[in-house]
């Protein structure tokens, strides 16, 4: 059954080819037929139900105000760089600092090791990415995550993160393999003193067989308990490898809930040199990751209970019909990713679905919104009252009764107008998230108009996640293109 048309990708040769998205025996593919390599069916989503109800949470933004580009006839994805065909604004920027690394991992998308040269932009070169990311409008990035290669193998890497605190970027992140940081803790302290809101660390499971630097990131995970750095784990989950830790990994972090701020998996992207072979035997979709960890939490955490990124938007039209400012909004593709929070109490892990009808509270919310966008003070004021009493009936209908403390963020956010209070609910609380991010197996473009997540380059463009490092891989040309012609990748 045809679910909608969209494009996609030869996986042989990455020409654009008009593509199906159908449903089949209960789960969604993606197919397409390229005159010279012929039909190839990639599997979409697992679960078409899940699908379904992900889809009912579609928002579509309207862009930034000042694209870097105009679209050319080369068209989507490869002449890429935001333009007025990109629908959503920049949640949160990466820029690769080196392609130097100290890890040889098979599943890297970036495949650093592999280059022969070295990428690494300059100090001057990474201020200029952090102003074009400040000068976005109509809202300026408020998140950026220095990455690679290994960002913690340059020295000046504190440095940057102070610039980026100056350039007013709230959020500032260092994906990282821990290395370093298992290895001194007053290198934690002084990037934290730089002002590193969070450390993302690579972090694949448990055990010796799932995680071969386990040690190391333990003793990582223990020193940023000491100077009191969060940490984000970042499992990359492959179908037979280690998709049967999932619920280990989120129980390791509920244990260390004071300085583990959330566990974001990454099912795998196959975007290195991949078999088909390989791709069926390892894909795993968000649908199959969730059933996971439903089964490894003992039905703690459902998969029932995960929700797409937009579905948060609602929110966002709420602060913005209030203040009258253009707000960030989470308008990625709603088969993007998936998320949830638990709140870790003497009880063990409460979901929130548990403690909110989630569903209720995002009607109430929109419906707040719709109100306030109609203006006048007296109007803000009764609408603010109204919504108050239809939030706690959100909680009334809720399986578990003790809500008090989240009751109180929520009326501080709404009554007092203190919108601050909803960063005080995400660090009472512990985040389930998972993105997955295409490969040219599974790609859609419709997915790449939306990306909330871009990557900054020296040559003044952002460019969305997927077309970085998979499909025409944007991230090998500008490497190369910026590489360090006097130094080598193994000096």
């Amino acid at each position: 059954m045809l679910v909608k048309k969209t494009k996609s990708l030869c996986p042989t040769c990455g020409r654009v080819l008009d593509a199906d998205v159908v449903e089949e025996e209960g789960q969604i593919w993606l197919v397409r037929t390229c005159p010279e390599h012929g039909l190839y069916r990639g599997l979409y989503w697992s679960d078409a139900e899940m699908y379904r109800r992900f889809d009912a949470y579609e928002s579509v933004g309207n862009g930034v105000l000042n694209p870097q580009k105009t679209p050319s006839a080369t068209g989507c994805p490869n002449d890429c760089g935001l333009c007025s065909n990109h629908r959503s604004t920049t949640l949160l920027a990466n820029i690769d600092l080196t392609n130097r690394c100290n890890l040889n991992c098979d599943f890297c998308f970036a495949n650093a090791r592999a280059c022969g040269f070295v990428y690494e932009p300059t100090f001057e070169q990474v201020v200029g990415m952090l102003r074009l990311l400040r000068e976005e409008k109509p809202v300026p990035a408020p998140a950026v995550q220095f990455s690679g290669g290994e960002p913690t193998l340059r020295d000046d890497l504190p440095d940057i993160i102070r610039v980026a605190k100056e350039f007013g970027i709230s959020q500032v992140q260092v994906a990282t393999n821990g290395i370093r940081l298992a290895q001194d803790a007053d290198y934690v302290r002084e990037l934290k003193e730089a002002g590193l809101s969070t450390v993302y660390l690579h972090f694949d499971g448990l055990t010796r067989e799932t995680n071969t630097k386990l040690g190391s990131d333990l003793r990582a995970v223990e020193n940023c308990e000491k100077i009191g750095m969060g940490v984000v784990l970042v499992p990359t989950i492959i179908k037979g490898r280690n998709d049967h830790e999932a619920g280990a990994i989120i129980k390791y972090a509920a244990d260390h809930f004071k300085t583990i701020r959330g566990v974001n998996f990454q099912p795998v992207a196959f975007t290195g040199a991949a078999s088909e072979d390989d791709v069926r035997k390892e894909r795993i979709t968000i649908p199959e990751l969730s059933e996971r960890i439903e089964e490894q939490t003992d039905g703690v955490i459902k998969k029932d209970f995960f929700y797409p990124v937009p579905c948060v938007v609602p929110i966002s039209d709420l602060v913005e019909a209030y203040t009258g400012k253009p707000q960030i909004r989470f308008t990625t593709h709603q088969h993007c990713g998936a998320a949830t929070y638990v709140f870790v109490t003497d009880e063990g892990m409460i979901p929130i679905n548990r403690m909110v009808d989630v569903d209720a509270f995002f009607e109430s919310v929109e419906k707040m919104a719709t109100r306030l966008a109609k203006g006048g003070s007296l109007n803000k004021y009764v609408t603010l009252v109204e919504g108050v009493k239809d939030v706690y009936t959100s909680t009334r209908k809720a399986e578990y009764k003790n809500t008090g403390e989240l009751m109180k963020l929520i009326t501080k956010a709404l009554v007092l107008q203190n919108f601050e209070a909803l960063r005080d609910f995400h660090w009472n609380a512990l985040f389930i998230g998972m993105m997955h991010f295409m490969d040219r197996y599974n790609y859609d473009l419709s997915r790449v108009e939306r990306c909330c997540i871009h990557y900054a380059t020296p040559d003044g463009r952002l460019i969305p996640f997927c077309t970085y490092n998979s499909g025409p891989v944007h991230r090998e040309q500008v490497w190369k293109e910026f590489a360090q012609a006097s130094k080598r990748e193994d000096e």
